[in-house]
């Protein structure tokens, strides 16, 4: 099969042929239709994320395709249905799955970081009737790639961790994708988002979405901070940081009103230095700081009914143009450190 590789970190990303993979006990094999281009395959390629260990590296966590063959233990009628899955594959055996949160299973295996990825014509989903999500015929498969991480883990972090509710005002710090769909995912749920970024056209894009306000993510924090604070009265009631950044981190914990709530979800790698939280604000002001690492697949029934249902709008999300091919998606990849949000980038392993 044709593949998208690497042989070591910050090295240039090649496009070679693979052996097809087979599927293992409990598992199967997609046949990928459709991928995900996102920042934290970046951060994969960069070194940033210790569980890359075997080279070459198939990068690609996100990934939408139809089942072509199964392992021993698995039902046979999932050959040929269109699927998604989550990029934390859970194991569905321990304690933590039992409880229903997959996505911090310890035993989880990562598409694309532990094995290899989607950047691939065939890609392996583990523990097949845990992470399995069949998608239903009124979400498009061409757009549903980001299912499998941005869409979901911002579905997550703006729904059941910071419990949005209509009137809220939300910041959400880094227009990226996971930023991108949390701004499409908090108006949806009624509240008023305020997006900072960088680069002015994903601003731009936030603004596409409903997003009410948007700021400079280049100012000073404390400019940024009072900015934030006059636009909701008084502090936002959620944040959401989808960026990855120390600064953006605390200076988002700082705009927040009293008893609000941050949600981390940009990954925050010992690399880019520690993040200092002003544990002071968070005790007098009972601020909520919370982590949000992706979703369950059990979880995914209510983000489809609100793509099905078109409260969102999955095609809102992706980049202008056509979905690119494997090279082009290793020109992309290299370059995301340097480069503004397109929006969401699919990639085509047949191109």
């Amino acid at each position: 099969m044709r593949a998208l590789v690497y042989d070591a970190f910050r090295e240039p990303l090649r496009l070679t042929a693979l052996p097809d993979p087979t599927a293992p006990p409990g598992g199967v094999v997609v046949r990928v239709t459709s991928a995900g281009l996102c920042r934290s395959d970046w951060h994969g390629w960069m070194g940033h994320d210790d569980d890359i260990a075997t080279f070459p590296h198939v990068p690609g966590h996100e990934l939408v395709g139809v089942v072509e063959s199964v392992g021993e233990g698995v039902d046979g009628s999932w050959v040929g249905r269109p699927v998604t899955a989550p990029f934390v594959q859970a194991c569905g055996r321990c304690a933590t799955c039992a409880a229903g949160e997959g996505q911090v299973c310890p035993h989880q295996r990562q598409p694309g970081f532990t094995d290899p990825g989607c950047f691939a014509e065939r890609v392996v989903v583990h523990a097949a009737d845990t992470n399995l999500v069949p998608l239903p015929a009124a979400v498009d498969p061409a757009a549903a790639a980001g299912l499998g991480c941005r869409v979901a883990t911002a579905h997550r972090a703006v729904v059941a961790r910071g419990r949005v509710a209509p009137g809220d005002t939300v910041l959400v710090s880094g227009c990226g994708g996971v930023g991108l769909a949390a701004v499409a995912i908090a108006v949806a749920a009624g509240a008023r988002v305020c997006a900072t970024d960088l680069d002015p056209t994903s601003r731009a894009r936030a603004e596409a979405l409903g997003a009410e306000h948007t700021l400079d993510a280049g100012l000073p924090a404390s400019e940024l901070v009072a900015a934030v604070v006059e636009w909701s009265g008084g502090g936002a009631r959620v944040g959401i940081e989808a960026v990855g950044s120390p600064e953006a981190c605390r200076a988002g914990i700082l705009a927040l009103g009293r008893r609000g709530r941050h949600v981390q979800v940009g990954l925050l790698p010992p690399a880019g230095g520690a993040a200092t939280v002003p544990m002071e604000r968070v005790i007098g002001w009972e601020l909520d700081v919370l982590g949000s690492h992706g979703m369950a697949a059990a979880d995914y029934a209510a983000l489809l009914a609100d793509v099905a249902d078109g409260r969102l709008d999955l095609a809102a999300l992706l980049a202008p143009g056509d979905p690119v091919g494997l090279e082009e998606a290793g020109t992309l990849l290299a370059a995301m450190g340097e480069s503004g949000s397109r929006g969401m980038v699919l990639v085509d392993p047949a191109r």
